[in-house]
C-alpha cells in the first residue's frame, strides 16, 4: 500500500500547480473526468484495492497496512495529488498512515475523508471547530472500524446474519471522481463488491459516496445500485457521530414519530410514540424513530445548533452509550438518518439517500 514520508507531505504554503491556473469549475470538471479519472484511478487501485488481502476466516479482513511493502510502486501523496488537480482536493496521510483526502472550501471550511472504511472523520466550520467527533479509542489500523465521524453501516444496521453493521465500514474505498464548482469541492467514493463480501454476503453491488463540501455545510449522497443477476434487499445507516456536551445537548422534530426503545432490552425494544418537543440523553440512549421527518435541529450543548436534513432516509437513530464508554460518552451523541426496514432492488435498481448537514 502507500507509503508516504512525512517529508514528502505538502504544506499549505506548498505550489500546486492545477491551482496556479485560470480554469474554471465546469473546465476543471471537464479535465478532471476525460484527462484525470482513468489515470488517478489506476493509481488508486494498484495502491489501495490490489495490495494482498489476507483473511482469517475466523477474524475478518486484514488488510496491509499503509507503510507496509505489497510490491507495488511507492507513490507519494504528491504524485497523487497532481493527478486529482488539487483544486480544494488534496491526499494526505492520516492517522495509523492511512490515505485520506482533505477537502477545503474557498469559504474556509474543512472535510477530511479516511479511504479506509469511506469515513468523513472530520468537518471544520470557517471558526475552526470540529462539528464531528472520533472517540480517543479509535483504531486507525486498517483492520477495524473508525469509531468516529460518519461510519458507513451496509449492507446490515445492527447485528444479524453478517458482521455488526456490515461490511462497508471495513473495507477501503476507491476515488471514482473528484471536482469542484464555484468553490466547493467534491469528491465521488465507490465500493464493489469482491471475494470477501461475498463470502458473507452473496451479491454483487456497486456503492457510489459523493461528499460535497460548502462553507458551512456538509452534503453526502449514498447511492447502492445492484449489479447481480438475482434481487437483494439491504438495510443501511451514516453512524454519524456529532461533537457535544452531553448534558447540554437536545434534538428537536422527532416529536409523533413512532419510536423503538433498545434500552433496557435492545433485543425486545419498547415500541412507543415521542411525545417530547426535545429530546435529549439524560444516560444510556439507543432509541430508533421510525418514519421521521426529513429533518431536525441538533442543539450540541457547545453553541451550535445542527440541521441534519435528508432525502429517503426514512429512519433516524439517537444513541449515547453513557458508562459504557465512560472515558468519552459526555463529549459526543449519536444522530444517525438510517434505512432499518430493509429495502429491496431488483437487478440494475438503485436505491438512493441524502444527508445534508449544515450549522446556524
Amino acid at each position: 500500500m502507500m507509503a508516504v514520508p512525512a517529508a514528502s507531505l505538502p504544506t499549505s504554503s506548498a505550489f500546486c500547480p492545477r491551482e496556479s491556473l485560470q480554469v474554471t469549475p465546469s473546465r476543471f470538471n471537464k479535465m478532471w473526468v476525460v484527462e484525470n479519472r482513468r489515470s488517478f484511478n489506476n493509481h488508486v487501485k494498484r495502491v489501495f484495492l490490489q495490495s494482498s488481502l489476507r483473511r482469517n476466516s475466523s477474524k475478518g479482513p486484514v488488510w496491509p497496512r499503509a507503510s507496509q511493502s505489497s510490491g507495488n510502486t511507492v507513490i507519494t501523496a504528491e504524485k497523487l495529488n497532481q493527478e486529482i488537480g488539487c483544486l480544494g482536493v488534496k491526499v494526505e496521510e492520516g492517522e495509523g498512515k492511512l490515505p485520506k483526502l482533505v477537502l477545503k472550501s474557498d469559504g474556509g471550511s474543512e472535510a477530511e475523508i479516511y479511504l479506509f472504511g469511506g469515513c468523513i472523520s472530520s468537518w471544520k466550520i470557517p471558526n475552526g471547530k470540529d462539528l464531528l467527533f472520533v472517540r480517543p479509542d479509535a483504531v486507525f489500523n486498517g483492520q477495524k472500524p473508525i469509531s468516529g465521524g460518519i461510519p458507513h453501516c451496509f449492507p446490515q444496521f445492527g447485528p444479524g446474519p453478517i458482521q455488526q453493521h456490515g461490511f462497508a465500514r471495513n473495507m477501503t474505498w476507491s476515488v471514482a471522481s473528484s471536482g469542484n464548482s464555484d468553490g466547493k469541492p467534491s469528491v465521488t467514493l465507490e465500493l464493489k463488491d469482491n471475494s470477501y463480501t461475498h463470502s458473507m454476503w452473496d451479491f454483487s453491488f456497486l456503492a457510489t459516496y459523493k461528499v460535497i463540501l460548502d462553507t458551512e455545510s456538509l452534503l453526502t449522497e449514498l447511492v447502492i445500485k445492484n449489479t447481480d443477476k438475482k434481487a437483494f434487499t439491504f438495510s443501511a445507516a451514516l453512524h454519524t457521530y456529532f461533537r457535544a456536551l452531553v448534558t447540554g445537548a437536545s434534538v428537536k422534530g422527532l416529536k409523533g414519530c413512532t419510536s423503538l426503545n433498545k434500552f433496557p432490552d435492545p433485543v425486545n425494544p419498547i415500541k412507543g410514540v415521542e411525545e417530547r418537543e426535545v429530546v435529549n440523553f439524560p444516560g444510556f440512549v439507543d432509541c430508533v424513530y421510525l418514519a421521521a421527518p426529513n429533518k431536525v435541529l441538533l442543539e450540541n450543548g457547545l453553541g451550535d445548533t445542527i440541521s441534519i436534513e435528508n432525502k429517503n432516509w426514512s429512519d433516524a437513530v439517537l444513541w449515547n452509550p453513557h458508562l459504557q464508554m465512560e472515558a468519552c460518552y459526555k463529549d459526543f451523541v449519536c444522530v444517525e438518518n438510517a434505512k432499518i426496514a430493509n429495502a429491496e432492488l431488483e437487478p440494475g435498481q438503485t436505491w438512493s439517500g441524502e444527508q445534508y448537514l449544515s450549522v446556524n
